[in-house]
């Protein structure tokens, strides 16, 4: 809606002529054609129709003191009709619009025998001012930002929508000239998606940091805070698997469903951490305290990464359904994650808070 396009990639060609951007528009056409996933590929549709072409002839207008924008508001009102007031009847109203009537302007010759008043008090014709004949047109101009463009359409099918999209760049910059005045620019789909993954990519990283100021705030110690966060690659690795599960497409869904990955991932290791945490103030020894700890604490996270798997499994199931669209991709990513950051979480979190979890640490007895 934002690009004036309902296609997936709406390329915009801007320059000056509509000639030259037919042209231009049917060589990026043959281009993109032959670009893997692009399927519907279409060109604007620009017909020509019949119109009747008033050119204004300067030399004679000057000699009765008429300039051009006087003649064209004298031959709008002769012809469009202007508005002159309103017409009640009863609760309606209705415009009054003054015009010539149709003997005067149903035809070429009529036209050509308008007459027109001129700022000396002549009234002249108007053709004594003006080249009229039959000539073809565009049935439309489209502008944006004031500048006539025509646009390429297409959707992408079997690929993910930045791929093709790179894939167009590298394509249209080898192969297809644009003269100086022509240019193009990429939106459709594209544009909403380009932004919206900046916006994610960006939250991403303050979450991040959030999820790293809350764990310190709450341990107070960067070692521990660390070690807890280690979560987060650990689930990245089944979040990865799951996106390659999806025929590699990384869409603005996965990457919803990885920020909510890190924050489950996260919480099975604050449950670990805060217990080993929990048994050392006890009196534990290192070893028992990551032995009885993470006995303690396999069935909490199982239970929990169990529970949020069955509830994401029907939506999972759901990837070719029409409507899932956005809750599928998003539920495949925490699948994975899950998988992978409960059954890591429970081998190397413990070995590496053996390791590195206390400042001196302990030896198994």
């Amino acid at each position: 809606m934002l690009s004036g396009s309902r296609a997936n990639i709406a390329l915009k060609i801007f320059g000056p002529d509509l000639t030259e951007l037919s042209r231009l528009a049917e060589a990026v056409r043959a281009e993109l054609e032959s670009i893997d996933g692009i399927v519907d590929l279409a060109v604007e549709q620009q017909t020509n129709v019949p119109q009747v072409s008033i050119r204004f002839d300067r030399k004679a207008m000057a000699a009765y003191g008429m300039t051009s924008a006087m003649l064209a508001e004298t031959v709008d009102a002769a012809f469009a009709g202007e508005a002159v007031s309103h017409v009640l009847e009863g609760t309606l109203s209705y415009e009054l619009v003054v015009r010539y009537d149709e003997r005067s302007r149903g035809n070429i010759d009529a036209i050509r025998d308008a007459l027109v008043d001129t700022p000396t008090g002549a009234r002249v014709q108007l053709r004594q001012l003006a080249d009229i004949r039959y000539d073809s047109g565009p049935h439309s101009i489209s502008r944006e930002n004031v500048q006539r463009k025509m646009v390429v359409q297409a959707n992408v099918a079997g690929r993910d929508l930045r791929g093709v999209v790179d894939d167009i760049n590298a394509r249209l910059d080898a192969d297809v000239h644009f003269p100086r005045g022509y240019y193009f620019q990429l939106g459709g789909q594209f544009e909403s998606e380009q932004a919206a993954t900046q916006l994610i990519s960006g939250l991403s990283v303050l979450s991040i940091i959030a999820i790293f100021v809350i764990l310190f705030m709450e341990f107070r110690s960067v070692r521990h805070t660390l070690l807890i966060m280690l979560n987060l690659p650990l689930a990245l690795i089944g979040g990865i698997w799951a996106v390659m599960f999806m025929d590699g497409i990384l869409n603005v869904a996965a990457l919803v469903g990885f920020i909510t990955l890190f924050g489950i991932a996260t919480r099975n290791g604050v449950l670990m951490l805060a217990h080993y945490q929990h048994l050392r103030d006890e009196g534990c020894s290192l070893y028992d305290t990551v032995l009885r700890g993470s006995l303690e604490r396999l069935s909490p996270v199982m239970m929990t990464a169990l529970t949020a798997a069955l509830a994401l499994i029907p939506l999972a199931l759901g990837l070719d359904e029409p409507g899932k669209e956005i809750e599928a991709p998003m539920a495949i990513v925490i699948l994975g994650g899950l998988l992978t950051s409960t059954g890591l979480n429970m081998i190397v979190i413990p070995a590496l808070y053996f390791r590195f979890g206390q400042p001196a640490a302990e030896t198994a007895p």
